[in-house]
């Protein structure tokens, strides 16, 4: 069940969009596919893994937003000045809520 009251922070939705310039470049850059939604954060954490090459860390985040059709895990969010990139898209309810699992980006 979605609780509205508990959405309270704003996040950006964004997309890699590609332009050609008049000189045949291509530049790539991330534009908004919305106006910033609204969203409750469920969790934040700094999980550390061991790799070969010694400790990394990654922050998770988890964004609970109202349905929204388009999304894919090709998007990524932007809150608090920090990209994450979607890695899990779930479907709450019946066309009722997304909760998006995003990797911070370095």
């Amino acid at each position: 069940m979605l609780n509205i009251g508990n959405m309270d922070r704003r996040i950006t939705i964004e997309r890699e969009t590609e332009t050609v310039k008049p000189s045949g470049d291509v530049v790539k850059a991330w534009a908004p596919i919305a106006p910033p939604v609204w969203a409750e954060v469920l969790q934040q954490t700094a999980t550390e893994f061991f790799t070969g090459y010694g400790e990394a860390e990654t922050g998770t985040m988890i964004f609970r937003v109202r349905y929204r059709p388009g999304i894919t895990t090709a998007d990524r969010v932007t809150y608090n000045g920090t990209a994450y990139g979607l890695k899990e898209i779930k479907e709450l309810g019946r066309f009722e809520a997304l909760e998006l699992r995003g990797e911070a980006l370095k």
